[in-house]
Order: structure tokens, then sequence, then C-alpha cells
């Protein structure tokens, strides 16, 4: 995984939500629309577009081609795919704090600048922020780090035969909060 060729600086998966107040998906959209193909490679998951995000191995396909994946909060603040990004060795991007970092203290660690980057989504709904180039300002080194913190978190976040797997750290995590009440 930490091999793997990425062809992408970023992708987004998803589609605009006008309804939902204070989204940041239009933008996203337009900044990716006018960012090279080697830049961002955007799947546009609008019913109008034949919705291809219903097939996984298209979506896991973009996010392995990518070095970061943008994760803006849709219907709930951290959606399936926010996982399936992580298991594909692609560096999350956040934009609101009760994402992933805020919400998951079991499972991810707390210096979360370790394995994700952070750009706060008013920032970028108003046009202080470029995306690509907040993210073109992450150095090579950085980057690879990143990624071994993200390719570490993978055993954590799914259901297996490890030692430390998703559901012995959630009923650790109910225990702990027991023995603190």
């Amino acid at each position: 995984m930490m091999l793997r060729e990425r062809n992408h600086l970023f992708c987004f998966v998803g589609a605009p939500r006008p309804t939902i107040e204070a989204s940041i998906r239009g933008e996203i959209i337009n900044q990716c629309l006018i960012s090279t193909s080697k830049t961002c490679k955007l799947l546009d998951c609008s019913f109008s577009n034949g919705n291809k995000c219903d097939n996984p191995v298209e979506v896991i396909k973009v996010f392995q081609d990518s070095v970061f994946c943008l994760r803006p909060p849709g219907d709930s603040f951290t959606r399936r795919s926010t996982f399936d990004s992580i298991l594909a060795g692609c560096i999350p991007v956040f934009f609101h704090p009760g994402s992933a970092y805020a919400q998951y203290t079991w499972y991810f660690p707390k210096n979360y600048t370790k394995y994700l980057v952070f750009i706060p989504g008013d920032s970028v709904e108003d046009g202080r922020v470029n995306i690509s180039e907040t993210l073109l300002g992450i150095s090579e080194d950085e980057i690879l780090a990143m990624r071994e913190e993200v390719i570490r978190l993978i055993p954590k976040i799914v259901y297996g035969d490890l030692e430390e797997d998703a559901f012995s750290i959630a009923v650790g995590g109910i225990l702990r909060r027991v023995d603190n009440s």
C-alpha cells in the first residue's frame, strides 16, 4: 500500500447537497472541476450521472489512486466511505471538527495531524482557502509519514482475529467509560 502509485493529489467521491445548510460540497466540486485531472479526481455521485458510486470497486479504486480523500460532512459528520478511504490508504481531509478525529477518539490517535489534514470548511466555502494549494504545500516526507499512520489505523477499524480490532477497542472504550462514571 505504501508503494502504490497514486495518480491524483486528491479525490472527492460525492454529490452536492444544496438542501443542507452550510454544505461545502458544491465548492469542493467547483475546485475539483477547475483543477487538472492529475490534481483532483471527481467521482460524481449525483443520481443524474448514472451513480457510479453504487459500485464499491469503482469507489475504492478512486481512493486507492489518490493521495488525499476529501471528507466533507454529508447527512452526518462521518460516513462509511471515510473508513473505506482509510482502508485504501488514502489520507483523509476533514472540513469539520465533528468529523472522525473528534468523533472516534477510541479508534484514532489524539494527535490527528499525524494521519489527517483539517481544513476549516468555512474558509473553503468563502474562497479564502484553495484545497489544491493547501495540499500541494504538504511535503513528500509529511505525506509518507501520514500514510504510514493511516496504514497503522487499518487494524483498528476492521473486525478480525487481531489483538486489537474494532470490536475489542469498542468494548474497551465502553468499559473505561463505565469505570469512570
